[in-house]
């Protein structure tokens, strides 16, 4: 016989998208919208509503929590409710729904009793979307009453049950209308229904109970709603990319770091190179123009005996040595922007434990000092005015914080003309206060920096939380994905991802 092996939320989440935070403005929109689900719910039982009403309730909670405008949810011919991969109804069906009234309970699944009719309906629908439809596209498939959900992947389905060859004839012979009946009836009860008696199997599912949510409602726990919201966002149910993927690009952080950086991505033959700006682009405010034009006016490269090792020409060797020069200290912020972020939330966001801003250090200096000085250096061994204005930070014994080779014969940091400013990306994170819209204009470059690191969360750790701000979640595998891309798309290589490199190691 199939049985059910029920899972709770938690251990069904992917656990990067589980890390992340939500908005109080989603979580509100969550308990108003099953606030209205419960009234409708209770309202059509005591109305004794037909079955199709309570499919609609149904879809109008999905909509207005989560997929309105995003993605077409409506019912299907025969399938009771189904949500689209993308907007429109001629894009694949990613989620199939077998929607029960609350008091059907001889058609609803349970823990104890799989072979029932809700189930026999969704492997029915499940073959004729692969067979008539060919999509592969499929994400996941629900059973609910409203109040009991049961959330199943599609690839259990498919290995459970469309790559069974006794199975999958018997459905193909009932569609030809090669049996008895071509009926749909005759298939839940005649091929279905006898396979999920006789067949061996486990058959894994989420379980969600909204009745269980109704209690975390009335207590005002929102903190313990995060995890009944994201089950059935568009990120799980629909396995969309979410902002702390690993494996997914922040293209708003990325673009406008680049930017910062002076440097610029560039089609060659079909592959993408970081390259610096074009020449009409180029800003000497940019971190790589502000220290090329150091090299170039202090004859930095004279101090190399191999120098044709970083390009044949001079404007190459600048570029290789600009850059190489640029990413060693962007590397180390990008490190202590997480530090911070995770400083900060240990210590209940106490302002003492944000240091990377522009009212704690004003200028290229500071930051050379926060490098060498201060994280360097163990705490009994740094200067008075150091521990006075860094007291706070811990001592980090890492080689990231000596200083390399190239920055010995070169430059450092603090080289770097801190007056200079640049214009602020076209399509930038920022905002102008109080107005909502895109700040434009000029900033000076380290103040750019800091306000466009500012605009992003880097607290993320195992714990999700819902904040105020819609603040992206940037984390140390993002991070990792966009140095890769710096560095290899130079060279012209591609980034690898996380999952692959994750079964590359276990294999």
């Amino acid at each position: 016989m199939i049985s059910i092996e029920l899972i709770k939320p938690f251990e069904a989440l992917n656990k990067a998208y589980r890390k992340q935070n939500l908005l109080e403005a989603q979580i509100d929109d969550f308990k108003s919208n099953l606030t209205i689900l419960f009234q409708d719910c209770e309202n059509a039982e005591k109305k004794g509503e037909h079955e199709e009403h309570f499919k609609n309730i149904v879809s109008d909670f999905l909509k207005d929590t989560y997929f309105k405008g995003n993605h077409f949810v409506n019912i299907e011919k025969r399938k009771d409710l189904v949500i689209h991969n993308d907007k429109t109804a001629l894009s694949k069906v990613g989620v199939m729904i077998e929607a029960k009234r609350p008091n059907n309970k001889g058609e609803m699944l349970a823990k104890d009793n799989a072979n029932v009719k809700a189930l026999q309906q969704l492997i029915y629908y499940y073959f004729q979307e692969r067979d008539k439809n060919q999509n592969q596209e499929i994400k996941h498939l629900i059973i609910t009453n409203i109040y009991e959900w049961y959330l199943f992947d599609a690839s259990d389905f498919e290995r459970l049950f469309w790559a069974n060859p006794k199975l999958k004839e018997a459905y193909q012979k009932h569609s030809r209308g090669e049996l008895v009946s071509q009926a749909d009836t005759w298939f839940y009860q005649e091929i279905a229904k006898p396979f999920l008696e006789n067949e061996t199997g486990q058959l894994k599912a989420t379980y969600v109970s909204l009745k269980e949510v109704e209690i975390l409602l009335k207590n005002g726990d929102d903190n313990k709603l995060i995890d009944f919201y994201k089950i059935l966002s568009a990120e799980h149910l629909l396995k969309k990319p979410f902002e702390n993927d690993g494996n997914t690009l922040n293209k708003d952080f990325y673009n406008e770091l680049l930017h910062i950086l002076g440097l610029e991505e560039s089609k060659d033959i079909g592959k993408k190179r970081i390259v610096r700006k074009a020449e009409k682009d180029r800003n000497e405010g940019s971190l790589l123009e502000n220290a090329i034009n150091l090299l170039k006016v202090n004859h930095k490269l004279a101090n190399f005996d191999d120098i044709q090792q970083f390009g044949e020409t001079e404007e190459e060797q600048l570029f290789s040595l600009g850059l190489e020069l640029c990413i060693t200290w962007l590397n180390r912020i990008l490190f202590l922007k997480l530090l911070e972020g995770q400083l900060a939330k240990y210590h209940k966001n106490d302002p003492a434990y944000k240091f990377l801003n522009s009212n704690r250090i004003k200028d290229f200096d500071e930051i050379n000092e926060l490098f060498f000085e201060v994280l360097a250096v163990p705490v009994p061994q740094r200067t008075p005015s150091v521990i006075a204005k860094f007291g706070g930070l811990p001592y980090l014994n890492s080689s990231l914080f000596e200083q390399t080779e190239i920055e010995e014969k070169t430059l450092l940091i603090s080289h770097l003309k801190g007056r200079l400013e640049m214009p602020i990306f076209s399509n930038t994170v920022l905002k102008e206060e109080g107005a909502g819209k895109k700040m434009t204009g000029q900033k000076i470059t380290l103040q750019y920096l800091f306000a466009f690191l500012g605009a992003f969360n880097f607290e993320s750790d195992s714990t999700a939380n819902i904040q105020k701000e819609s603040k992206n979640v940037i984390n140390a595998a993002v991070l990792g994905l966009i140095f890769e891309k710096i560095n290899g798309y130079q060279e012209g290589s591609f980034f690898t991802p996380s999952f692959i490199t994750m079964y590359m190691c276990r294999e």
